[in-house]
């Protein structure tokens, strides 16, 4: 690479004197820019060396690579003179001026409350839709699969029981996740969630109709009568409970002296806690949360087909804007209560907005002559169409805006036929093309056609508007975006196997919530939730980089491998706190030597993602980069197959 060729295009594409203060990190440029508007997207794209660009909280960030990012930032540096800052500074300075939008920070609080949740509610909601499948009239003939072959009935039974649980006893999950993002401790917030969904209280699905029976116990306290009321399937109840619960336990955290605290803290947090909710906080939120549910129901039944159509047309923009992040809190909501609400009318809609969004990216593939463009929409239209949108929306649609555009169009139709037909999703799944074992089994088969007609849509849309304008574009850019032939590339590589530098839960990396690992920008690879906090060496090679960070390590193997292990997500900003590093650049490394440790509880006390990423950046070289394997692996276990291209002579 040539770093001040690269530097100086990078200039020319943002306009002299535009770039306000600079950092960089283990792979990318953080800019805080003065006119966002002076950008030369098309020049940025077409430069070789330049993997991607993207804008986020008032960054924009340029992605170049471990080993070159650091040389190309100092260039940068020296042609503009600009002052030189942290990542942390950098955020300071990208938030000048802007005031706090009181909305995305609630909306973030309840996306920090419901996201780790979300794995046991789709577990759930996947087995109940199952159980639909097998006791639903009408699917597969005029009788149940169950009335059919009573032999499974049992079986049946079973599995509701298994999917009935996380909605029965949803105060537990979201009392823990929610004190723990309030500041408590998170087991409290599990016993206090335990407390309000005990067997001897009314279950919270009758609590109504044993008031209107009059069939409600109560306790006395005092000449208070106090309803021995449950909150099974409660959201909004829980949420407020946490909130007093951590708020309580931090309060008397600093008052009472460490010889009985922690003796008498927690005591005190839950009995008072405890009263509230039943005297007063409960009551009051089971209304409001009533009220909640009954004002989405209105409004869906209200606007019908319009309303619906609309929502479609728009959803794709509220994920660019993050408030789909508050989706999930008003789904389990829905969903606890699907006999009143009869199911949840956004999933239907997510999926709509999605499928469209990777046909449209698809269709890209199709038209582009552009071989990074071509590249990325072949792998980001097929994780669009299995639920994960980031790729195809910021790597592709949203850049060339006509895809976008087309997405929302289409997924506007197709969800106009959801409000039309009433399809509902009975559980949580992911929106793509297999959401429909999320759907109403009544509803599967209308469920599937508006899926057709949103790809089918925004597939067409996509390709004739695109033929017309997008070869003009681009058809000259090829060579200049990618010169690397892979059967010359390869030379110097061989087939290798890398091995995890950690042990933990493997996941893929486009599951990583970071858009430039996700979208495969820098390459492919795996990506581990750790178990411990030692990293060790993948295979035998060199030090190219060891940051001062201490947060990643870029490494050249002996067989012609070039990675980067990279843990955790922006911890470039913890600026080595909570990290150690054993290597240096240049160190000769075995395979299984310590390269460094990290402190996991210390990174996400701290607001961080630990996942660890491996990530090949010279992936072009190989004909296949391949996970091995696919569920926990311990650190020294085989993790990723790389495989030499045959080459065109063979």
């Amino acid at each position: 690479m040539n770093h001040k060729q690269v530097a100086k295009d990078i200039l020319t594409a943002l306009g002299e004197d535009n770039i306000q203060a600079a950092a960089h990190c283990a792979t990318r440029l953080r800019l805080v820019l003065k006119d966002d508007s002076k950008i030369n997207q098309q020049l940025l794209d077409n430069q070789a060396d330049i993997k991607g660009t993207f804008k986020t909280n008032g960054q924009f960030q340029i992605i170049v690579g471990p080993g070159d990012v650091d040389v190309v930032y100092d260039e940068l540096v020296k042609l503009t003179g600009v002052r030189e800052t942290s990542t942390e500074d950098l955020k300071a300075v990208a938030s000048e001026g802007n005031k706090p939008n009181p909305l995305m920070a609630f909306i973030k609080i309840l996306s920090d409350i419901f996201v780790p949740i979300v794995p046991a509610l789709v577990a759930g909601g996947l087995l109940m839709a199952l159980n639909n499948l097998l006791t639903a009239q009408h699917l597969f003939g005029p009788q149940s699969v169950v009335e059919n072959f009573p032999a499974i009935k049992d079986l049946a039974d079973i599995i509701n029981l298994m999917a009935s649980a996380p909605f029965a006893f949803l105060p537990i999950l979201v009392g823990f996740s929610a004190t723990k993002r309030f500041g408590g401790n998170p087991y409290l917030g599990a016993a206090m969630g335990m407390v309000m969904v005990m067997p001897s209280l009314v279950n919270g699905y009758g609590v109504a109709n044993a008031i209107t029976d009059g069939s409600m116990p109560y306790w006395n306290i005092f000449g208070l009568n106090v309803a021995q009321a449950g909150y099974q399937g409660s959201v909004l109840p829980v949420l407020a409970v946490s909130w007093i619960l951590a708020t309580l336990e931090k309060f008397f955290h600093k008052r009472i002296s460490k010889a009985f605290d922690f003796t008498f803290t927690p005591m005190l947090a839950i009995i008072i806690t405890g009263f509230l909710t039943f005297i007063l906080v409960g009551p009051v939120m089971r209304i409001v949360s009533d009220g909640l549910t009954d004002g989405l129901v209105w409004l869906y039944e209200t606007t019908g087909f319009l309303g619906m159509g609309i929502f479609g047309l728009f959803y794709s923009p509220i994920v660019i804007t993050g408030l789909h992040q508050s989706f999930p809190a008003i789904e389990t909501t829905l969903l606890a209560e699907v006999a009143k609400t009869g199911g949840s009318f956004i999933f239907p809609v997510a999926s709509m907005a999605n499928i469209a969004q990777g046909a449209a990216c698809l269709a890209v593939f199709f038209i582009t002559k552009n071989d990074k463009q071509k590249s990325l929409a072949s792998s980001a239209s097929i994780s669009a169409l299995l639920g994960i949108t980031e790729p195809a929306i910021f790597g592709i649609n949203l850049k060339l805006k006509f895809p976008f555009v087309c997405g929302m169009i289409a997924s506007g139709i197709a969800s106009a036929f959801i409000g039309l037909f009433h399809v509902l999703a009975v559980a949580m799944g992911p929106a793509s093309v297999i959401g429909f074992i999320s759907i109403s089994p009544k509803s599967i088969p209308v469920f599937m056609l508006c899926s057709v007609i949103s790809f089918v849509l925004a597939f067409v849309f996509t390709f004739m508007y695109g033929k017309k304008i997008l070869n003009v574009e681009t058809g000259t850019s090829t060579a200049q975006t990618i010169n690397e032939d892979p059967s010359e590339v390869a030379q110097g590589v061989q087939d290798e196997v890398i091995y995890a530098p950690v042990s933990g839960q493997v996941e893929s990396l486009r599951q990583v919530k970071d858009q430039v690992f996700s979208a495969e920008l820098m390459g492919k690879g795996a990506a581990i939730i750790p178990l411990d906090g030692t990293i060790y060496a993948p295979c035998d090679g060199v030090i190219e980089v060891a940051y001062e960070t201490k947060h990643a390590y870029g490494i050249k193997s002996a067989l012609g491998s070039e990675l980067l292990i990279h843990v955790g997500i922006d911890t470039v900003e913890l600026k080595g706190t909570g990290f150690t590093q054993q290597v240096t650049q240049g160190q000769v490394v075995k395979r299984g030597d310590v390269l460094g440790t990290f402190d996991k509880e210390h990174i996400q006390a701290a607001g961080y993602d630990a996942t660890v990423m491996v990530i090949v950046t010279n992936t072009l070289a190989y004909g296949n980069v391949e996970e091995i394997t696919k569920e926990e692996v311990g650190a020294g276990e085989a993790l990723i197959a790389l495989t030499q291209p045959v080459k065109k002579n063979d």
